[in-house]
């Protein structure tokens, strides 16, 4: 079946190979088969690395195991690791090649607080009860990558193509935590252009703007006194007070902000019992809007609103930054060049239990029934993308603000889902996750050849960057040098979390796949493990 598959892919490479235009502008449809080889022959390896990252579900700046395992695989595979960069300690680039265009590959590797699942399970079944999972599927990108570089490193070592490839991942994204800083420390000078990956349920990409909201993480610690709460409240000044009013202040000032915006925000130290007024109170916002200035304003808001409510209470304040996310703009001639390799890989070929299971999560949660797709959605452009856009952010939109960079959505999770919950969890270490990442990497890695091989296809990405999307705004981010990429947070919450977690770490070693190790049947409703 998949010599079969192989050679019908070939020849859509063939058929594909003489279209005109620059951003069509292709590699040899052999050195495109060689490549899928390459990616199709670890398909074992892929799963096992996702299947691995899901196990370690760790949350934003605390991705410890995740970045020393996935380093460890490339640097085995020759590539050349600096671990640290940017001053994150989980942070990494793997570097391999020389001469040529220098392409940067990168994904998000970090779970999200809360949302431990069993892999194969469609009911919430916590592995361990209060952890984080990865309720996102960020445990399938850099592993789709990884197989992608190590495909695209033997194509070129083998027919002696020059060029470079450096590997990235996106550490604490949900956090919105550090690409910012990354583009701040240089990361990606002379980087010629860029793919990102994240987890989708279709598989596709896009151009022009994208219509997520560029976005300020900030955290507002009011400062008070202390006194007796019954006895002597009047020596006290309540800096939860000062959290309280500026919560209240900004819901009221909500109706005077322009429709596009986002805010939200959560008291994150509140004090420490009720008979003691609390000297300290946090509370952590996120603003969100669609272009710079806009995400700048609010911001501004925020703090003038912050300073309002510290004077109101007799109490001072200080913010920390803790992320920024641009608005996204993907790069057409990389779009339209990836979408033409990802319609000649095609969608999965989903067996039955891989449906069945789909449609046992939809089912057993209430969500509107939907099949696993089997076809390739048209190209997302401007002209046709509809609706104001999501309200979410990912920062890959410094970077696209950086270098000609896209994202390509793979389809690794289950339609109708919702994400940020377990139920975004529940496919991504089964066979639909597996195979997602390997469509995904053949698509990846057929593009990279595509730029590797044509310069006017890097011209062209080049060209679109300065003369299209930075006609339309330029990059304007709000950090100050100042600012540091906040690594303590979540630190507690494993230090407390990681002990009961280990013990469902995946062992390759002992068991073929994780759900093996867990005792779940696949397509079944699962159990969780005895223990959790």
């Amino acid at each position: 079946m998949t010599h079969i598959i192989r050679t019908r892919l070939v020849a859509t490479l063939l058929a594909t190979a003489v279209l005109p235009s620059p951003a069509q502008a292709a590699a040899p449809a052999a050195l495109k088969a060689a490549a899928v080889a390459g990616v199709e022959a670890q398909a074992k390896d892929i799963q096992v690395m996702v299947d691995q990252v899901f196990s370690f579900a760790e949350p934003g700046f605390q991705e410890v195991r995740t970045s020393e395992y996935l380093a460890g695989i490339l640097e085995k595979n020759g590539f050349t690791v600096t671990r640290g960069v940017a001053g994150i300690p989980t942070a990494f680039t793997a570097t391999w090649g020389s001469g040529g265009p220098l392409i940067a590959l990168g994904s998000d590797i970090d779970g999200l607080l809360g949302v431990s699942q069993t892999p194969g399970a469609a009911t919430v079944e916590p592995l361990v009860a209060g952890a984080p999972g990865h309720g996102e599927g960020h445990n399938s990108g850099m592993p789709m990558m990884i197989a992608a570089a190590i495909a695209v490193k033997k194509v070129m070592t083998e027919r002696k193509i020059p060029g470079r490839l450096m590997l990235w991942p996106g550490v604490a994204e949900e956090l919105l935590g550090t690409k910012a800083y990354y583009v701040r420390a240089g990361m990606f000078r002379g980087v010629d252009a860029c793919i990102f990956a994240h987890v989708n349920t279709g598989f596709g990409t896009a151009y022009g703007n994208l219509g997520l909201n560029g976005m300020v993480s900030v955290e507002y610690t009011f400062h008070g006194k202390t006194a007796h709460a019954a006895g002597m409240p009047w020596d006290g000044r309540s800096a939860l007070d000062a959290a309280e009013i500026m919560d209240v202040a900004w819901n009221y000032r909500r109706e005077h902000l322009p429709l596009g915006q986002r805010s939200h925000d959560v008291i994150s130290r509140g004090g420490g019992q009720p008979n003691v007024v609390p000297d300290t109170a946090s509370a952590w916002y996120y603003f969100r809007e669609k272009d710079f200035a806009a995400v700048r304003n609010l911001y501004q808001t925020g703090n003038e609103i912050a300073d309002a409510a510290a004077q109101a209470t007799g109490t001072t304040v200080t913010r920390q930054l803790l992320g920024y996310a641009a608005p996204n703009f993907g790069n057409k001639p990389l779009a339209e060049a990836a979408y033409a390799n990802i319609r000649a890989v095609g969608m999965p070929a989903w067996s039955a239990d891989d449906q069945a299971f789909a449609g046992a999560i939809q089912s057993s949660n209430g969500f509107k029934p939907k099949p696993l797709a089997t076809k390739i959605e048209p190209l997302s452009t401007p002209e046709t993308r509809k609706g104001p856009g999501m309200g979410a952010s990912d920062d890959i939109g410094d970077v696209m603000w950086t270098v000609p960079t896209i994202t390509i959505g793979y389809p690794s999770n289950v339609p109708n889902i919702i994400f940020h919950h377990a139920t975004a969890a529940m496919a991504m270490a089964t066979p639909i996750a597996h195979k997602g990442a390997v469509a995904g990497a053949k698509a990846v890695a057929m593009t990279v050849l595509d730029l590797m091989t044509t310069p006017k296809l890097v011209s062209a990405a080049k060209s679109y960057f300065t003369d299209v999307e930075l006609k339309t705004d330029r990059y304007a981010p709000v950090l100050e040098a100042s600012d540091r990429p906040a690594i303590q947070r979540n630190a507690e919450t494993m230090r407390e979390l990681r002990p009961a977690m280990e013990k469902f770490y995946y062992d390759p070693a002992k068991y073929s796949t994780y759900l093996e190790q867990l005792g779940v049947k696949y397509p079944g409703a699962g159990k969780a493990p005895a223990g959790s």
